[in-house]
């Protein structure tokens, strides 16, 4: 040991700054991750990377936390400062400030995790079998004939809602479908009042259905989280719009909707355009077209004008029209001549082609016959009988005798010759018995 030194030299050890960090961390990583937190958000702040960063604390201490894009963008919520979370994530060293450092990688809202389950069990069903798809979702109109509302006669919302439409289009006119927006029964009574709404649209009254509420607790919203109220909003027969909450909730009835807006107002905005804005439009229109009108007079007047300029004197014009005609007349006098004599010329020499095809024919034909005649002759059996040959028939029956088999002793035949008939007898042959 020497003056002034506390610790014997062989046993001390002189850490590096990052390597301390490091085996820190790593103490804290075989000790404690993964790790569950439970706290308050503070300073909460999304970067334009899309990484977050607070702090969670509570009455005892509070710890730095950092989320990754990839694990903000799985949010379902928008974190808040004051909101009491649980979230799940790995303990750590920040090494360049020696920080202590939680990395998130799931958040939750606390308090209320059953039903945040429920929700996105619920929501990961709807979704797989096709009602959250974007392309089955309709634009809304432009020029709505009428506008349901289903919402609590007593809510807020109501009156925000009707305030809007009678300030931006007091001529629509609006459909209300009284139902409890919270509640055990709420579910089956929005149901209910889309249900009537759904048959006045049927009847082209309304174009368009508002399902709005205030603001609140997840519990307060988990009405719209009702599994046959979103079935029913999918069968809306006109786009429909979901305002419930504020701009940071979200219920299943939202992910249904052709259209969600983040508050009922805004829904209402969203479904009228301003009377104001209209006005404006025809005001242009007008011009437009009362500009257009007047062009399109100046148009026909110059024309008119240069009409009448290239018109002239009507005598003059007439001479002419006169003149043009003679012509015409004498060009189609000339014409019709040389055709008839091309006309007349051609039908002469198609007579001669014709006179000289037929006798030409003629003689062909007279060839034919003549060949025929002669192998028609060539077949008469009277020039066979002529040599010498005879054709026998059976007197009695007329037919041939071809074969010896075929004359029977005594028979009577008739022998046919080339000058005549002879009637004949069959005898029995040499040797035959009498």
């Amino acid at each position: 040991m020497t003056d002034g030194d506390p610790f014997p030299a062989p046993a001390r050890r002189v850490w590096a700054v990052g390597a301390l960090c490091r085996a820190v961390a790593d103490a804290l990583e075989a000790r404690f991750n993964p790790v569950a937190v439970r706290g308050e958000i503070s300073g909460f702040s999304r970067a334009a990377s899309g990484h977050c960063y607070f702090q969670l604390k509570d009455a005892q201490g509070q710890v730095r936390c950092a989320m990754f894009r990839r694990s903000a963008g799985m949010l379902t919520f928008s974190p808040r400062d004051g909101e009491l979370v649980e979230v799940t994530g790995r303990l750590g060293v920040y090494e360049q400030r020696g920080d202590l450092q939680l990395v998130v990688e799931s958040m939750r809202r606390a308090g209320q995790g059953a039903l945040f389950e429920q929700f996105l069990r619920l929501k990961a069903l709807l979704e797989a079998e096709g009602l959250f798809d974007a392309a089955r979702k309709r634009e809304l109109p432009l020029l709505p004939r009428g506008i349901g509302i289903a919402t609590s006669l007593g809510a807020a919302a109501l009156h925000d809602v009707v305030t809007c439409l009678r300030r931006r289009a007091p001529h629509v006119p609006v459909v209300l479908a009284p139902a409890a927006v919270q509640g055990s029964q709420a579910p089956a009574e929005l149901v209910g009042a889309l249900e009537s709404l759904y048959g006045v649209a049927a009847q082209g009254t309304i174009d368009v259905i508002l399902l709005v509420r205030g603001g609140g607790s997840i519990e307060d919203l988990w009405a719209f989280n009702d599994e046959q109220l979103a079935r029913t909003i999918v069968r809306s027969p006109v786009p429909l719009v979901s305002g419930v909450g504020h701009e940071t909730d979200f219920t299943i009835a939202d992910f249904c909707a052709d259209l969600r807006a983040p508050t009922p107002t805004a829904a209402a905005e969203l479904a009228a355009q301003p009377l104001e804005t209209w006005v404006s439009a025809l005001g242009l229109l007008h011009e437009r077209l009362q500009d257009a009108t007047w062009r399109r007079l100046d148009r026909a007047s110059q024309r008119l004008d240069q009409a009448a300029a290239h018109l002239g004197r009507p005598s003059t014009r007439t001479a002419q029209q006169h003149l043009r005609i003679e012509r015409q007349a004498q060009r189609l006098r000339f014409a019709l001549g040389a055709r008839g004599q091309r006309a007349h010329d051609q039908l002469a020499r198609a007579e001669e082609r014709l006179r000289a095809g037929l006798a030409e024919r003629m003689a062909r034909s007279e060839r034919r016959v003549e060949r025929l005649e002669m192998r028609l002759q060539l077949l008469d059996p009277r020039l066979v009988l002529q040599r010498g040959y005879a054709l026998l028939t059976d007197a009695a029956s007329g037919h041939a005798i071809t074969s010896v088999a075929q004359a029977q002793p005594g028979q009577a035949v008739r022998a046919a010759l080339a000058d005549g008939e002879v009637d004949l007898r069959v005898q029995p042959g040499p040797g035959a018995p009498a």
